[in-house]
């Protein structure tokens, strides 16, 4: 029986990517770098950090890589805060409320930086319904190092035997088996280049399950 489970965000509860995708190709533009689509796929899942560490390493530009992030974090802000059209992924709502209307103990370990999960949870009011929420910003490795999933275990009332995962990526479903962790690999229709086999169990649809489904896994 599952009482814990751990969501990812990114791709799971929100969709950010397309502004995630904006920011980070409005900046690659600036540096003077063009990021080919499967080399840019590889990093879902990656902190910000990481990402441009890993940009360092191949194209060889300067800048510290807490200004790189500052100014990433700036353009993403920028649009997240003029995106009227941003929402929950479809179905995702009513599975956080079921979950925890049926006592389960819900956390967050997510990639994304403190304050973008802030404004995450701020504007769709998701605050009640979490116990805990881990940012990879806190972790000097991302997923599918898997510090985030274990931090959160340890954060959670209920052993790893009784809790899932929910991801929707290929880092972050190794780093959820890193864990030690069952995983559910979200297979949303606007995944690209994911790899689900390692996932216990895969789901394209979140209005195709509830909490009893979960709770009974």
């Amino acid at each position: 029986m599952v009482k814990t489970v751990i969501f990812d965000m990114d791709g799971v509860i929100v969709d950010t990517e397309p502004v995630h995708r904006y920011a980070y190709h409005t900046h690659f533009k600036e540096l003077g770098i063009e990021v080919p689509e499967e080399l840019y796929t590889s990093f879902t899942g990656f902190s910000t950090k990481n990402t441009y560490q890993k940009l360092q390493e191949i194209y060889g530009f300067e800048g510290n890589v807490l200004d790189l992030v500052h100014r990433k974090r700036f353009l993403f802000n920028d649009a997240f805060d003029s995106k009227p059209d941003l929402d929950l992924i479809e179905g995702v709502r009513d599975l956080i409320i079921g979950l925890h209307n049926n006592g389960v103990e819900l956390l967050l370990g997510s990639s994304a930086s403190k304050s973008t999960i802030e404004k995450v949870f701020t504007r769709f009011e998701l605050y009640p319904y979490f116990k805990h929420l881990v940012s990879g910003e806190d972790f000097p490795k991302s997923k599918p190092d898997p510090a985030v999933f274990l931090k959160a275990s340890e954060l959670a009332t209920h052993s790893k035997d009784e809790s899932i995962i929910i991801e929707d990526s290929t880092n972050g479903i190794l780093a959820a088996k890193a864990a030690g962790i069952r995983v559910i690999g979200y297979q949303s229709a606007n995944s690209k280049m994911q790899a689900y086999d390692l996932a216990d169990y895969v789901v394209k649809d979140f209005k195709a399950i509830d909490a009893s489904y979960i709770v009974n896994l």
